[in-house]
């Protein structure tokens, strides 16, 4: 006899075979309340996660079925086992729950802990080849952890709707320090904002560095936003709001609310850039050089390259394997394969072994799914060396969802990575090249690019 957990996913499956679900992470909520028992760690902001985190490791020691056939890694499917317990332990009867409640963000808060030190298995599958953290996966646990999150926060106690959460967008992901592959390391991450159907978690990569100060423990940042979908209608649905409590967390609530503002701004001003942008004088300044190594090859600048010149690219069919739970490809899938394109792209450019920094924000264009030819196309758009010490290499990586039956090319995803390079290369002579522009689409996306990594003035 089938759980009552794999009934509901069943009866999921069923009802939204067929519906378009915006983004690249989905999760059906069922009209249940979750247990108080569940695998999930409730910690204070500014303290590091307990020994009731869920465990990185336990899903590979412990096999689970209820979700056949989905995207897994180690931390994905402990993961997708601590929502189990949230199917299978319901209490309270569904007339309960018909009312949009207010949570605090303890309530929704989430650690998951990496046992490295301890765990070779689990080493394993997060070493490179330099002996250091695979920085792809890492961002993919990022993605599956902050569907825990919204998968809580919209599936408590006043929840008495389907809904599906889908990923709307990644802020900029700041890698802090470097993060070792052999000392035990945690994710935890919370809600810290909710707008109507929408809502921001900040998740932080905890490692130590046997320091007393938990705050220079945290070595990787970043704030994930999730939409809540009707389930029948497709349409965006309210969510629960969100009440902080301590100071920290009102604290992160005014920044995510001044985050929503910029946002807004930013795109009002970036049409008005766009109009500005008339009268050549920043074009033409990339150009010239261009169009020396384009008319004059022999008399270019050595130092330099042009930017058709650093592509690569690579292809892949999807799988069933890589899909969520409704059919579309894990967004955490396409996060960690534009990564790893991207670090490939920066090595090859640089000579030596990149240094990520970090990822700027990310947007869900088009869904992406089973079955679908997925182009990845990178190309570093232009390098800073100011900076002898730390030069920095902006790297782009755009996803294209192509039909051949269809005759059909669409952008699903557009990335934007920052790398640089160890301070001992540098002292050992290394140079990283200028990149330039050919032609004026590149030049006017580099300066899209520049803009938008400079803060905006305020109004």
């Amino acid at each position: 006899m089938r759980s009552s957990a794999g009934k509901l996913l069943s009866h999921s499956l069923r009802r939204n075979r067929g519906k378009p679900v915006a983004g690249g992470h989905g999760f059906w909520i069922p009209a249940t309340r979750s247990s108080s028992k569940m695998l999930i760690s409730t910690v204070p902001s500014d303290e590091k996660p307990d020994q009731n985190s869920i465990d990185a490791g336990s899903s590979m020691r412990k096999p689970i079925s209820l979700w056949p056939g989905m995207y897994h890694s180690p931390v994905t499917n402990a993961l997708w086992e601590a929502r189990r317990n949230m199917f299978e332990n319901p209490t309270g009867d569904d007339d309960s729950q018909s009312k949009l409640t207010a949570k605090s963000p303890s309530r929704s808060r989430t650690s998951i802990l990496y046992k490295f030190s301890s765990d070779f298995v689990l080493r394993e599958q997060y070493r490179n080849p330099w002996n250091e953290i695979r920085t792809g996966k890492l961002v993919e646990d990022l993605d599956a952890l902050a569907g825990t999150i919204s998968f809580k926060h919209c599936g408590g106690d006043s929840s008495a709707r389907s809904m599906i959460l889908v990923t709307a967008s990644v802020d900029r992901i700041i890698m802090k320090r470097p993060i070792r592959v052999d000392v035990d390391l945690s994710i935890v991450g919370a809600v810290t904002w909710v707008g109507r159907s929408s809502m921001e978690m900040q998740l932080q990569v905890l490692q130590s560095q046997d320091t007393i100060n938990s705050a220079e423990s945290v070595a990787l940042e970043a704030n994930f936003t999730f939409v809540a979908r009707d389930a029948q209608t497709g349409k965006s649905t309210p969510i629960n709001q969100v009440v902080p409590e301590t100071e920290h967390e009102k604290r992160l609530w005014k920044e995510a609310e001044e985050r929503n503002k910029l946002r807004k701004q930013k795109r009002a001003q970036g049409k008005e850039e766009h109009e500005k942008l008339k009268d050549l004088e920043r074009l033409n300044e990339l150009l010239a050089e261009g169009r020396v190594f384009l008319d004059m090859p022999a008399l270019a600048d050595r130092n330099s390259i042009l930017i058709k010149d650093t592509y690569h690219e690579n292809s892949l069919i999807c799988q069933p394997q890589q899909r969520n739970i409704h059919g579309r490809i894990f967004g955490g899938f396409l996060m960690r394969k534009a990564f790893e394109l991207a670090f490939s792209n920066a090595y090859t450019f640089a000579g030596v072994s990149p240094r990520f920094l970090e990822v700027d924000r990310v947007d869900f264009i088009k869904p992406v799914d089973v079955g679908n030819f997925l182009r990845f196309k990178s190309r570093v758009l232009y390098t800073e060396a100011n900076s002898s010490a730390e030069p920095l290499i902006n790297i782009e990586v755009v996803a294209h969802v192509t039909s051949p039956e269809l005759r059909s090319s669409e952008v699903s995803n557009r990335f934007y990575f920052t790398f640089s390079v160890r301070p001992e290369a540098m002292k050992d002579g290394l140079k990283i090249r200028n990149v330039v522009p050919a032609t004026e689409e590149e030049a006017r996306t580099v300066i899209e690019r520049m803009d938008a990594e400079r803060p905006i003035s305020s109004p």
